[in-house]
């Protein structure tokens, strides 16, 4: 399941680096760094709000869908779900209210009620994603997927350029994922009238899904923190520089831990509901060391080519600033993306979310804590210096609390190998000449890749030499057949 999964999902992975990375084009370009920093404070309000009140409710959909579908009661789960979805809508126009009256700047505020708006069509749509992966049906979350990233940017990039501000973005997501409704409701309903509403189901639902939205939450505190406080100590062009160096670094890995996790989590679920621990052992030793081979070499060469791929990506305003945040910000999503994509699923797997929220309690506080000190005294830095310590104790913290809920395996001799190809990738990368601009960020890609890929195939790292050559033989045989 895990490799059709990391197949099926591969499109979604190429579509969203690309219009990933022309959005970080587009929007440094079309929104002043005031604007940008409206956008990302408006996206911080809408992913907060989704989370405190619609998580807990994705998260039961998520890892309980496998259990009910091997009892025959998938429609009753959907219907318990789904109902449970349109109560707590209900709690969106006071949010919006609060936001209407809140004093702040217009281009803010605007932000803040597109962001809120948005909230409704985008928390259906991730109930039928969820329910989709869990299920194993990775075209349609796919297509899903794909449709709402290009046209959350297509419908955005308008709107920046008819003159919105800060709030285009935001509409863009928020009409996308309305087309994405009005396409997917009727089949939803369906399956949903094909069940029944149990209120009874909703206690172990929160008391499984109420953790996780909290440590969500933690985890939004976790890394928005600091943009509340940089506006706070410093000003609005401080946060659009920090957001557009984090968004360049960050988005780029959380393209692949997404992919990645999107098709590892359902597998992993499946494994253990079907096979036990041992298959999930292997399961989950397999998409960590894919993950590890991924990943690691990503965020040390964003961190090499920092500055050619600020000048070429971002907006000439904020470019020079944002390529001091990248490299901070690589490292930081490394380990975020490694503790919630692999660490973290620990805790669903064994049903101890609470144990999550232990977790994720540890980093938040200490990111708190360290901004409040370090922004004062070191600015734009005291945040970047906050955000890696942070996300270090949170990785240490959930690695040690995971093995109380469900032990997951760490391959030591896949980490050794990573690393060691990533240092020679980095002293070849290094001794390369900085001319600048696309022609130094080709140049160094490319050479970074190639060596890199030599020594992961020669180690034969994580046995993915061998996986590879052992599916190649596999379907030629089939096709013999």
């Amino acid at each position: 399941m895990f490799w059709r999964g990391v197949l099926g999902y591969l499109p979604v992975n190429i579509v969203q680096g690309i219009v990933g990375l022309l959005t970080i084009v587009t929007f440094t370009r079309l929104l002043t760094p005031a604007q940008f920093g409206d956008y990302a404070l408006g996206f911080s309000v809408m992913s907060l709000t989704h989370t405190a009140l619609f998580t807990w409710n994705e998260a039961a959909m998520a890892r309980l869908w496998a259990a009910e579908e091997v009892k025959g009661r998938a429609a009753d789960h959907a219907a318990t779900i789904y109902r449970t979805w349109l109560t707590l809508l209900i709690t969106l126009p006071v949010a919006g209210f609060v936001a209407a009256v809140w004093p702040m700047s217009a281009g803010l505020k605007l932000a803040v009620l597109a962001g809120l708006a948005a909230v409704v069509p985008r928390t259906f749509v991730k109930l039928v994603q969820e329910r989709q992966r869990a299920a194993g049906e990775v075209s349609g979350a796919a297509s899903l997927d794909m449709a709402q990233t290009i046209g959350a940017f297509a419908i955005g990039a308008g709107f920046a350029w008819a003159g919105f501000g800060g709030a285009s973005p935001l509409i863009g997501l928020g009409l996308a994922a309305l087309a994405c409704l009005i396409w997917r409701a009727p089949a939803e309903r369906r399956l949903a009238t094909a069940g029944r509403f149990e209120a009874a189901r909703l206690k172990p639902h929160a008391a499984f899904g109420v953790p996780v939205a909290m440590s969500l939450i933690l985890a939004l505190v976790l890394s928005s923190t600091d943009r509340f406080l940089l506006a706070a100590f410093l000003d609005s062009e401080a946060v659009g520089v920090y957001h557009a160096g984090y968004s360049l670094a960050n988005r780029t890995l959380d393209v692949v831990f997404i992919w990645l996790g999107a098709a590892g989590g359902p597998a992993m679920v499946m494994a253990l509901e079907r096979g036990g621990r041992e298959a999930l052992a292997k399961a989950a030793r397999e998409q960590v060391s894919v993950m590890l081979l991924l990943t690691l070499p990503a965020a040390v060469g964003l961190a090499l080519v920092a500055a050619p791929l600020s000048q070429l990506m971002i907006g000439e305003g904020l470019a020079a600033r944002a390529a001091h945040v990248t490299p901070w910000i690589a490292a930081s999503g490394l380990l975020a993306g490694l503790t919630t994509y692999y660490f973290h699923q620990a805790f669903t797997l064994g049903r101890k979310t609470v144990l999550l929220l232990v977790a994720m309690t540890i980093p938040a506080g200490a990111n708190l804590a360290l901004n409040l000190v370090l922004i004062p005294r070191f600015g734009l830095d005291g945040a970047l210096y906050a955000t890696l310590a942070s996300y270090a104790l949170g990785l240490a913290a959930s690695a040690a609390l995971g093995r109380r809920a469900m032990p997951l395996p760490i391959p030591w001799l896949t980490l050794a190998q990573a690393l060691g190809a990533s240092a020679i990738m980095a002293f070849v990368v290094t001794r390369l000449p900085a001319s600048g601009g696309l022609i130094e960020l080709a140049l160094k890609a490319g050479a970074g890749a190639l060596v890199y890929g030599a020594v992961v195939a020669v180690l034969d790292a994580g046995r993915l030499r061998s996986r590879a050559l052992a599916m190649l033989k596999a379907r030629r045989a089939e096709a013999h057949a």
